[in-house]
């Protein structure tokens, strides 16, 4: 079988490359010239564990191409793939302009029957649109072919895309033909023989799983968030309620973890197009709008923390910020949490030297010289006031906390993801702060 993606950034580089490795036939294509002679160099556009080396292998063995040729990539297929941008407008709403093109194009050069599946998360009613979209360009044509059109959304996770493509929790296949049913059973066949469930239903039901899912997760962030700050104002600590309540089986320990908000490509732009969608049809989503203003908030909590420690003087200081993905395994900076602390540190006055082991050329992109790129976790240190940890890459989870007192003007830290043990920042002689537990008793 012969598939075709459309879109070759995170999902469908990670998409196309894994149909790769289980044999299929895969065309990748992408508008972005540069981007596509980059990769036909063998040059990744994004930091993914094992995407690079798996990438290599398949373009090895011929089974995984690249073109900007979209007419070429339709070719004797059966099934492709639209995985472009759908990136948030002024009003919260998705963008579909990159999928209908998708769309348009594919009723434009298709010769043949064409399943023609959605793979970016598209708010309801996208399916009709984009087989409006086919049906209007075959009409221009005049020619009369069958097509059918899926949804499939992506459930992986950055940073762990490869094990969740390969090794699923689920596939969730929106369609509404026996053909389309069978073509997407073919295809992920490979990926069934474990055991992993293919969930079939209608194509409405399927664009909402995608959203719904993602604002679950949000929920249950906030959620927590909401709680750790109240746990600071009564005295609780938070880290034993998540235990306590983690350990109940309907609530589980994921996505239960204190922090300073939720950001990159999927959360915050889902939630945003979930309410939008919601306002269009007249049903306020009341849980997910005050989810985001939650979020919104806790983005602010360490600068919070900084200022109240410095009794509001803060103007002129130094801070060693480690992290700035929005996440480890990563270098996607899209809505991170770091991007809202470095504006306010910036307009306080504060100056900022910053370390990540990954995304430091995608901060320099967005920031520019506005702070200090260090070359290491510890050079940050020297003549800083404070450190701040923003992100928990594994290689802050264990540092020279001698080095750090020794560099730090004054041992002060806030911890924006609790990967310390009060009690031992406390006998290490550091004011330590963290989220949901009061430590400046």
């Amino acid at each position: 079988m012969k598939v075709a993606i459309v879109g070759s950034g995170y999902v469908g580089l990670v998409t196309g490359t894994c149909f790769a490795e289980v044999g299929i036939d895969v065309v990748c294509v992408d508008i972005d010239q540069k981007k596509i002679d980059n990769l036909k160099n063998g040059i990744i556009p994004i930091y993914e564990p094992g995407l690079e080396e798996m990438v290599h292998r398949n373009m090895k063995k011929e089974r995984l191409n690249f073109t900007t040729n979209l007419a070429e990539a339709l070719e004797n297929c059966e099934v492709v793939f639209s995985a472009v941008g759908t990136p948030p407008d002024e009003d919260g709403s998705a963008d579909l302009q990159y999928v209908i093109s998708v769309a348009r194009e594919c009723g434009r050069y298709m010769k043949d029957y064409l399943l023609i599946v959605t793979k970016s998360t598209v708010p309801v009613g996208t399916a009709e649109k984009v087989k409006k979209a086919i049906q209007e360009e075959l009409d221009k044509r005049g020619i009369d072919l069958e097509f059918d059109v899926a949804s499939n959304p992506e459930f992986l996770k950055e940073g762990a895309a490869i094990d969740d493509f390969l090794k699923p929790d689920r596939i969730v296949v929106g369609c509404n033909s026996a053909r389309a049913e069978e073509l997407m059973k073919s295809l992920y066949k490979p990926f069934t023989l474990n055991g992993h469930p293919v969930i079939f239903m209608d194509i409405t039901s399927a664009e909402m799983t995608k959203y719904a899912a993602n604002s679950m997760l949000a929920t249950k962030i906030s959620f927590m968030n909401d709680i750790a700050n109240l746990c600071e104002i009564v005295g609780a600590d938070i880290n034993m309620v998540r235990r306590g309540i983690g350990s109940d089986t309907r609530i589980g320990n994921k996505f239960i973890y204190p922090g300073i908000g939720y950001g990159g490509s999927c959360f915050p732009k889902d939630v945003k197009a979930l309410i939008h969608t919601s306002d269009d049809f007249k049903h306020s989503l009341r849980v997910l709008k005050a989810v985001e203003a939650v979020n919104e908030d806790q983005k602010a909590v360490l600068f919070n923390k900084m200022a109240k420690h410095y009794n509001g003087d803060i103007k002129g200081k130094t801070v060693a910020l480690w992290g700035l993905s929005f996440k480890p395994q990563t270098d996607d900076m899209r809505e991170a949490p770091s991007l809202v602390i470095i504006k306010k540190l910036l307009e306080a006055g504060v100056k900022v030297k910053a370390y990540d082991p990954v995304a430091m050329h995608e901060a320099e992109r967005i920031l520019g010289d506005k702070i200090y790129f260090a070359p290491d976790q510890y050079d940050t240190l020297i003549d800083a006031d404070c450190l701040m940890l923003i992100t928990e890459w594994p290689e802050f989870k264990f540092p020279n906390f001698n080095i750090i007192r020794k560099l730090l003007k004054e041992p002060v830290i806030f911890d924006g993801r609790n990967i310390y043990e009060i009690a031992e920042m406390k006998r290490k002689g550091f004011s330590y702060y963290c989220i949901g537990v009061n430590t400046s008793n």
